[in-house]
Parts: C-alpha cells; structure tokens; sequence
C-alpha cells in the first residue's frame, strides 16, 4: 500500500478552519467592578493556603481546594473594606472557567461573573438570569443543583462545578479572609 499524502490535506483543513472557543469576557478589574461598582479601590491580597487549610476546605466544602495560592482583591471605599472579589478556575467538561465571586464581609454572595469560557457548549451560565441565583447565597444554603440553583440544560458540569466553586469560595473566605 502506498502512502498517499493527499489524505493529510482534509484533516489539516478542518483543523485550520475549526473556530477557537476560547472567549475572555471580562478581566478581573471589569468583574471587579461589575460586581462592586461602589468602591473606589481594588486591592490585591492573594492568599497563600497550607496543606491543612486545603483539606480544611475539602473537608467543608465538599470539593477540592485545588490551588495552594487563591488570587483575591479587597474591594475598598473611602479606605473601607467592603467585600472580597475572588477570582477562581473551575472545569467545564472539558477546560477550565474562569468566573470571579464577590462576597460581602458578612459572608453572603454579591454576584459572580463568567470572565473566561473555552467550552463549546453550556456558555448559557453567562447569562445575568441564572448567575444572579447566587446573590444573597451564604454557606447555610444547601448548594443542590435542581434545588437551591437550578441546571441549564447542555450546560450541567459547568452549571454544577460552579456553584460548588462559589460554596468552596465562602468556606476559604469563613475560614481564611474573615480572620485576616
């Protein structure tokens, strides 16, 4: 048999004509911002998490803390800390998310904010409807997808790891930002 190079051309093509998923969306500032348009100042303060502080968060939570490093701004007006805005990565099906989460200090959800989807189904958690479910959300909420938040039909991983990112996200803030 012989080799016919013709054959790599078709596969080559669809490769070069496949369109790239990937969208960024909002950088930190802007989800900042989106979420806390009040303050009037952003302040990073990434937080450095031990080992026994990841299982803590494991254990509380329910998911893996996958990061030792949580990147984290002090959302601030008038010298005043307001809140916390929380960048995070959760897997879709496929590839990450990459969505930001605003706590209050009293430990309730402000808003959360898609900033990076790469998948190419299930972009529906973008939508201001669904991710304003989380507002108001604190770790007494029970975090049942179809319960508490429901699912998107063709989106349910990222549906469902986002929200468990979002209650991981408040069990680093009780346990670690609370304390600071």
């Amino acid at each position: 048999m012989r080799f016919n190079p013709n054959w790599l051309v078709l596969p080559a093509a669809m490769v070069a004509i496949s369109p790239a998923y990937a969208t960024e969306y909002l950088n930190a500032e802007q989800a900042a911002k989106a979420i806390f348009p009040e303050a009037d100042k952003y302040t990073y303060a990434p937080v450095a998490l031990s080992k026994e502080q990841m299982k803590e968060i494991q254990k509380r939570s329910g998911i893996m803390q996958r990061w030792a490093k949580q990147d984290v701004w002090r959302a601030e007006k008038n010298g005043k800390l307001i809140g916390y805005f929380i960048t995070d990565n959760v897997i879709g099906k496929h590839e990450f998310i990459t969505y930001g989460t605003g706590l209050s200090l009293d430990g309730r959800v402000r808003g959360i904010e898609i900033m990076t989807y790469k998948e190419t189904r299930g972009d529906e958690v973008r939508q201001a409807s669904w991710r304003n479910l989380f507002r108001g959300k604190t770790l007494n909420d029970p975090f049942k997808l179809n319960k508490d938040i429901p699912n998107i039909s063709g989106a349910t991983l990222s549906c469902k790891n986002i929200m468990n990112g979002v209650k991981r996200l408040l069990v680093l803030q009780d346990m670690v930002l609370q304390k600071a």
